[in-house]
């Protein structure tokens, strides 16, 4: 069962004064396996995110359909779905759990089990000692990191990162990987974004790649692996059979 489809969704932004309009979206298509972890990858300004934003209705499509556990997303799919956008905007005037609070009560009518699971958030992130310390003073690793734990305090079905290793050190970046592998044996769907095939080699049994707007891959890693070194291996195939591999 596909946890999500992407059916032909296509974007246009239009353009200014002086500037064309840009089909950023072209008839991008692809679908999520049920309990796998799936790698959207592509270079910078491949329409990831854009992707990313008309999934979750932050943008308004031109056309085309998507589909969370079988149906339009409503209320009911959103509180089974977390997600991370790239660039967060965190209340730096919160301390870690006030801004937890915050998420949590947008999705959940109880407040019962908030500080159990908040906890549990923030240990996982290892954040649980900074837990009543103000946002400001968090360093960007730990901002990336409390904002991770605001998508995984709900316990999502299906938990959506846009390049959510981005700016992190070493260290920070196999934190998150490991936050990534103990979601995933939970059970969860995970749908990650990155530029780097690296990271999905590590973390990914499934992969979409996205480039220039269109969809030129979604399968297996293993098989994409065999066939290809790298995403510009990928890239350089993909124009020379006219936009699909």
């Amino acid at each position: 069962m596909a946890i999500l489809e992407v059916k032909k969704i296509n974007k246009t932004f239009p353009g200014g004064l002086f500037e064309v309009s840009r089909h950023v979206l072209k008839d991008v298509t692809f679908s999520l396996p049920e309990g796998e972890t799936t790698g959207f990858v592509g270079s910078n300004g491949s329409g990831k995110t854009t992707s990313i934003k008309c999934m979750l209705q932050f943008m308004n499509l031109d056309g085309g359909e998507i589909l969370f556990f079988g149906k339009p997303l409503n209320l009911e799919a959103k509180k089974r779905i977390g997600y991370l956008p790239e660039r967060p905007y965190l209340y730096e005037f919160l301390t870690g759990m006030e801004f937890l609070r915050l998420h949590w009560n947008l999705v959940q009518d109880s407040s019962v089990e908030f500080v159990s699971r908040a906890h549990e958030a923030l240990k996982r992130v290892d954040l649980f000692e900074a837990r009543d310390k103000k946002l400001r003073k968090y360093s960007k690793g730990m901002l990336q990191r409390v904002g991770i734990a605001q998508a995984i305090i709900n316990r999502p079905d299906l938990l959506i990162l846009d390049e959510p290793m981005s700016g992190l050190d070493p260290d920070g970046r196999g934190l998150v990987k490991d936050i990534l592998r103990d979601e995933a044996k939970r059970g969860t769907s995970l749908f990650f974004s990155s530029h780097l095939l690296q990271d999905m080699e590590e973390l990914c049994s499934h992969l979409v790649v996205i480039n220039n707007g269109t969809i030129i891959y979604d399968g297996g890693l293993t098989f994409f692996m065999k066939q290809y070194k790298s995403l510009e291996d990928a890239f350089r195939s993909a124009k020379e059979q006219g936009g699909a591999l």
